[in-house]
């Protein structure tokens, strides 16, 4: 079979469950990206099948619609947010008041340019400014920190690609993950920047990544306590639901993993500080509304 770097495959020897994106092809041994999870894996040539185009779409709308009840889901909650800090800025009297609020600064790193430019779009649809950074999941930790020392954000996304295997050890063990360690070194070296647990808020992983050393090392949320397949757009609406809760509020962790694709299996978190503040008065002035990613806004490394 003649298949080739950008073709839509799924693996015979998986039924077909998962449809992947061919990123390498060395000889026998074909290198895969998922095409809606951060999941990374490899497969023997003779075990892919080209996708076919009447069942890549009905996969495509099927997690279209996935993809719309989860914004929805952000979007109730942040009208209940906004309509309870209304409330508590008037003192509970109906009278217009014009304010403003200062919602976080997202920098975005990602493993996947793909992956970015969706979660790019998402992130402007939802309001939020963001920096997207792709580069390899390697190259994450030496890039961390001036990044930060640059952008100083207030939320870290720390995304890419991942998987674990059984044949290289035991789930506790974080040799047996293809990029969990990569992410891990850059929790810390974000750490080293800026220790408080409130005041930079990060979160780590992909695909069935190591949960549990990515929260020790000082991630606020991370993926996968069950190591299962996570939506590529899954870190977006936890960063969302951080940067719209106010300073004064905790992100309450169930309420921030209910609003992703994935839920509480394949995501989790620590109590943490929300970063919405509010101030008074609000001037209007024109303002520049895009659904569309903004290359600007992505730097390759």
């Amino acid at each position: 079979m003649d298949i080739k770097i950008g073709d839509i495959v799924t693996r015979k020897s998986y039924n077909h469950d998962i449809v992947f994106r061919v990123s390498n092809v060395d000889k026998q041994i074909v290198q895969l990206l998922g095409v809606e999870l951060r999941l990374e894996a490899d497969a023997p040539l003779d075990d892919l099948t080209i996708a076919v185009r009447t069942d890549l779409e009905k996969i495509q709308k099927k997690s279209k619609e996935k993809e719309e009840f989860s914004y929805r889901l952000f979007r109730q909650d942040y009208q209940l947010m906004r309509e309870k800090k209304t409330h508590q800025i008037s003192g509970g009297y109906k009278r217009n008041l014009s304010y403003f609020q200062l919602p976080a600064k997202v920098l975005h790193l990602d493993g996947d340019l793909i992956y970015l430019r969706k979660c790019i779009s998402l992130y402007q649809r939802i309001g939020l400014h963001v920096h997207g950074v792709h580069l390899s999941e390697k190259e994450m930790p030496q890039a961390v920190g001036p990044l930060i020392e640059r952008i100083q954000p207030d939320i870290i996304v720390i995304t890419g690609h991942d998987s674990y295997s059984k044949n290289k050890g035991e789930k506790k063990d974080l040799r047996a993950y293809r990029n969990s360690k990569y992410f891990v070194e850059t929790v810390r070296e974000a750490r080293r920047v800026n220790p408080h647990l409130d005041q930079l808020v990060i979160f780590a992983g992909a695909c069935q990544s190591h949960f549990e050393s990515m929260i020790r090392a000082g991630a606020n949320f991370a993926s996968s306590p069950y190591r299962i397949n996570i939506h590529a757009l899954d870190p977006v609406y936890i960063a969302a639901k951080i940067a719209y809760t106010p300073f004064m509020e905790s992100v309450n962790v169930s309420d921030a993993v209910r609003n992703t694709l994935t839920g509480e299996k394949g995501m989790g978190g620590i109590e943490t500080r929300g970063l919405l503040r509010t101030g008074l008065p609000f001037i209007e002035e024109a303002e520049k509304h895009t659904d569309q990613p903004d290359d600007e806004n992505i730097k390759e490394f």
